[in-house]
């Protein structure tokens, strides 16, 4: 099970936001797209990652002024990322020691996905009840 089977079944664009962008119209792009992350792009780059926890750390910081800010001053940088052959147990387990949500699935440097350990994880319990019916179907027929 690869990154890219989960990018298979996945048709959500991918949505960026340039270092220049204010935090307030970050903001308003994760609420309007209901996302918890947004690729932070410069020059076809990727350069970071723009998440709500970004938000929160920049508010008890700056206050109210964080929301002035540029995404590029306070993102998440530099963005972990993972190719579309990466393994899903292997990305899980990156996700979890690195303390991440979100990543990007880059392939020769080009953005061809982004995913979130929920992806990950609603994609392993698919496979796992699967995997459970096929055991069951197998013993009802024996």
């Amino acid at each position: 099970m690869t990154i890219a089977a989960i990018l298979a079944g996945n048709r959500h664009p991918v949505i960026t936001a340039d270092g220049a962008m204010k935090v307030s119209e970050a903001i308003a792009l994760l609420a309007e797209k209901r996302i918890g992350a947004l690729l932070v792009i410069a020059d076809g780059e990727v350069v970071g990652i723009f998440s709500e926890r970004d938000v929160i750390y920049c508010l008890q910081t700056a206050g109210a002024d964080a929301l002035n800010r540029t995404v590029g001053e306070v993102m998440t940088a530099p963005a972990v990322t993972v190719g579309p052959g990466e393994k899903v147990y292997g990305a899980l387990s990156l996700m979890t020691r690195r303390r991440i949500r979100h990543l990007p699935v880059l392939d020769a440097g080009a953005i061809v996905g982004f995913v979130s350990i929920g992806d990950l994880v609603k994609y392993r319990i698919d496979r796992i009840e699967e995997e459970a019916a096929a055991m069951r179907d197998y013993i009802q027929g024996a």
